[in-house]
């Protein structure tokens, strides 16, 4: 019988040492390294070999060919049945593919995916494997869903060798595995959700869902940080990647695309949780702008693009006298280094000075930008909150403020001022280089005003009517 031992695995990389160490030596995280019990079992020698003589990758053995005659057909997705999730996929499900989606608990994962599994139940063979819920309780959810009767395949089991014989007895098109933290091997002595379990475990899915085109949508964990719990090899084996964003305390979810082998990431797919499960939202700028029934100081829309799909994003600032020293900065939403750098290219281009006040800012609905085409609208916001002055009625916002003062011009322009005068927007303050050419000062009957400096934005403010 193979002696058991102990090794030591960071949790981020998936590196392992031989002692426990506050660093990991391969990707330099601290505190990430997690003791793990290796054999114990003469099936754990055997694997162990196996994992070195077959890579944990995934794509199928094939001998040496011209690239020139391999095929380049696009692989055919399989419509989910929920437009948003196709969105976000890239237009659906693809046969031998990966998903993993994460999410806090509670926010809708399970939900989601049973109704993914319901709506496919009617034309394809699919299975629902539930590591957490008895299936009692997943009865309950897709009574609640009106899905009981559904044609969906249920299996409440977390060793991964009794999944693999059901696997291959159902031979289903599209497999569901809640959660990926759940499941264990019998190979390995570790217990279930350790870095060694879940690492194995996903590698086995993976590669049965390459080798019989089953579809594997795998549910994962996230840390109190946000990120995948496990190692982080995990997101690197699957092709596509989901998170789950968004207040529980809200009805409004996000799905955002990290990485998709089939499509575009960045990608934003927009929910509604409702008694009937999650519903998709057709017009989601609607639930992101304001409710005030009358404009109020701090606040500016922003044009902002989410993938391929603009997006109107209300910007609110608040700008308070600081009782402290040193003044707080605070984004929730955006980049909190980005706002630190803003405040000191609106002192230095603008002469406004925020060094005795506490500054914060929030991206209202849960949404959070990336892009840097939101500065603009965040300078405007906070030279709003400064005045305690509002903006004028009807006006968005977009571009990028560089160092030296100037708005630099953010990608597909014409689809964001589009977005806005579609939902009623008569003004909009923009890059120049994002105006149309030959000196058209309108686009869909909205005015336009280009600027190319921050200071010459908020001198145009001091101009504008408040009302139209």
């Amino acid at each position: 019988m193979a002696r058991s031992s102990t090794a030591f695995v960071c949790s981020d990389c998936g590196g392992q040492s031989a002692q426990w160490l506050g660093k990991c030596p391969h990707c330099g995280a601290w505190n990430t390294l997690v003791e793990t019990r290796t054999g114990g079992d003469p099936r754990s020698a055997t694997l162990g070999r196996a994992q070195r003589a077959v890579p944990a990758a995934l794509a199928p053995g094939s001998s040496v060919q011209d690239l020139a005659s391999v095929p380049a057909a696009a692989q055919q997705s399989m419509p989910s049945g929920i437009g948003e999730l196709d969105r976000v996929l890239g237009g659906g499900l693809v046969a031998g593919s990966v998903v993993l989606l994460g999410g806090d608990p509670g926010i809708g994962k399970s939900t989601l995916l049973l109704q993914v599994l319901g709506q496919l139940a009617a034309h394809t063979q699919v299975l629902y494997v539930s590591g957490e819920e008895s299936a009692a309780q997943v009865g309950l959810r897709a009574q609640r869903l009106g899905l009981r009767q559904a044609a969906v395949r249920l299996m409440a089991e977390i060793q991964l060798e009794r999944i693999g014989d059901a696997l291959a007895a159902e031979r289903p098109a599209v497999c569901v595995i809640d959660s990926i933290q759940t499941v264990y091997t019998e190979a390995l002595a570790s217990a279930p959700g350790s870095v060694a379990q879940v690492r194995e475990c996903a590698a086995q899915l993976t590669r049965h869902a390459k080798s019989a085109g089953t579809c594997m949508l795998l549910v994962g964990h996230v840390t109190k940080e946000g990120a995948l719990a496990g190692p982080r090899v995990l997101e690197h084996m699957v092709d596509t990647v989901l998170y789950f964003e968004g207040d529980t305390h809200s009805s409004f979810r996000l799905i955002r695309a990290i990485k998709n082998r089939f499509g575009g990431v960045g990608e934003l797919g927009v929910f509604a949780m409702t008694e009937r499960g999650l519903k998709g939202v057709a017009n989601p700028s609607a639930i992101f702008l304001s409710q005030h029934g009358a404009p109020v100081p701090g606040s500016c829309v922003l044009a902002t693009l989410e993938g391929s799909r603009p997006l109107l994003v209300e910007i609110q600032a608040l700008a308070d006298h600081a009782a402290a020293p040193s003044p707080r900065r605070l984004s929730v939403g955006l980049d909190p280094a980005r706002l630190a750098m803003l405040l000191a290219v609106l002192h230095r281009h603008a002469g406004v000075s925020c060094a005795d006040q506490d500054v914060f800012v929030n991206a209202v609905g849960g949404v959070r930008v990336a892009e840097p085409a939101a500065d603009l609208a965040v300078l405007l916001a906070i030279q709003s909150s400064l005045r305690n002055r509002a903006l004028p009625r009807g006006l968005a916002a977009f571009g990028e403020v560089g160092l030296a003062g100037e708005i630099r011009p953010a990608p597909r322009g014409q689809e964001r001022l589009r977005e806005a005068a579609k939902l009623g927007f008569s003004r909009a303050i923009i890059p120049a280089a994002n105006a149309p050419r030959q000196h058209v000062q309108t686009i869909d009957g909205m005015q336009l005003h280009p600027v190319q400096r921050i200071d010459q934005a908020l001198d145009l403010l001091r101009d504008l009517p408040e009302t139209d």
